[in-house]
């Protein structure tokens, strides 16, 4: 009968021993989800870093490290107590802050801070509340950076200001194993007699621009105007000048033309006469007179007063002698040779 009940006590022992020691087995599985991570504290100290996946710890010897994390919700914080630590990026949407302008003017300017966790140790272990430090550092920094620039100056440097603010709060994040991807101010509210002056001076910089493109519009026609004048002047002038040419080189060609005529009629005439008059000179003294007579009627026709010289005698009995020589059909065929102008 002892032999019995010894045997079942050292059977339930076993059982009890086989049942804790599962049990502290299934204790000692942590499951952790992707991208999320644990720290590991054995015996109060710092042991290892868990990894996404199953994991095994020793129950009662190894805990995990439980970190502070405060969020806004609805603009109102909430502090809660992580054992696991996020590793993706989280946005940090903290509430407005009031900020003092360079120029003396009083702004809220509301902010959002994307961050991520890159070292959980370092989040862990290198501030009490990580999200506080984070949300307290961009704070300063925002107002550090707005107080030494105008009003005027914050809305056309966003980009800058942001970009400052970003690699601050990287520099200062470095030992708490936080990467700061970017910072973005997302409105600034400012009093309502600040915002009338801004919308006053808005409108009075549209009419000057309004202005200046008037007055540049106006400027530019009247260059271009005088650009045409110029030019048609310059046309005129060459137009004036290529007619005067063509005109000189028209009067050149019929003078010249004139000339051989006369040449051809006094040589005509010249052979003519050649065995009967002994004086050559009669030809040419009978063309002069012809032109004379020709030219008369435009004479009386233009003046009042006609004057006759007395060299005209002479002339006339030339163009006499000259028809008694040749006769009427040889000073008329002289002339139909000369081209016209005997």
């Amino acid at each position: 009968m002892d032999n019995l009940f010894a045997e079942f006590t050292g059977l339930g022992l076993i059982t009890l021993l086989a049942i804790v020691i599962v049990m502290l087995v299934i204790k000692g599985l942590t499951l952790v989800p992707q991208r999320r991570t644990m720290v590991i504290e054995r015996l109060g100290k710092f042991h290892r870093v868990l990894e996404p996946g199953l994991n095994f710890i020793v129950p009662f010897i190894d805990l995990p490290r439980q970190i502070t994390i405060l969020r806004f919700e609805n603009n109102q914080p909430v502090v809660r107590i992580e054992r696991q630590i996020d590793m993706r990026e989280i946005v940090l949407d903290f509430p407005a802050q009031a900020v003092v302008t360079q120029d003396n003017v009083n702004v809220q300017i509301d902010g959002v801070l994307y961050y991520q966790m890159m070292d959980a140790q370092a989040a862990v272990y290198g501030t009490e509340n990580l999200v506080l430090a984070i949300q307290t550092l961009a704070q300063t920094s925002l107002r550090s950076e707005i107080g030494t620039m105008e009003l005027d100056k914050i809305f056309e440097s966003r980009h800058e200001i942001n970009g400052r603010l970003q690699s601050t709060m990287d520099e200062a994040g470095n030992k708490w194993g936080v990467k700061v991807n970017r910072v973005e101010i997302r409105d600034i509210s400012m009093p309502d007699e600040i915002r009338e002056a801004m919308n006053q001076q808005m409108v009075a910089e549209r009419n000057r621009r309004a202005q200046v493109r008037t007055a540049e519009g106006y400027k530019q026609a009247e260059i271009l105007k005088a650009e045409g004048d110029k030019q048609s002047l310059i046309l005129n002038a060459q137009g004036n000048r290529d007619a005067a040419i063509a005109k000189a080189e028209g009067d050149k060609k019929a003078a010249v033309l004139h000339a051989e005529g006369e040449a051809r009629a006094i040589q005509f005439i010249m052979e003519a006469i050649e065995d009967k008059v002994q004086d050559k000179s009669i030809a040419i003294n009978y063309l002069i007179a012809k032109d004379y007579i020709d030219m008369l009627p435009t004479l009386a026709k233009d003046g009042d007063r006609v004057f006759v010289p007395v060299e005209s005698s002479n002339l006339m009995g030339s163009v006499g002698g000259i028809r008694e020589l040749l006769g009427p059909g040889a000073i008329s065929g002289s002339q139909g040779n000369g081209g016209g102008t005997a």
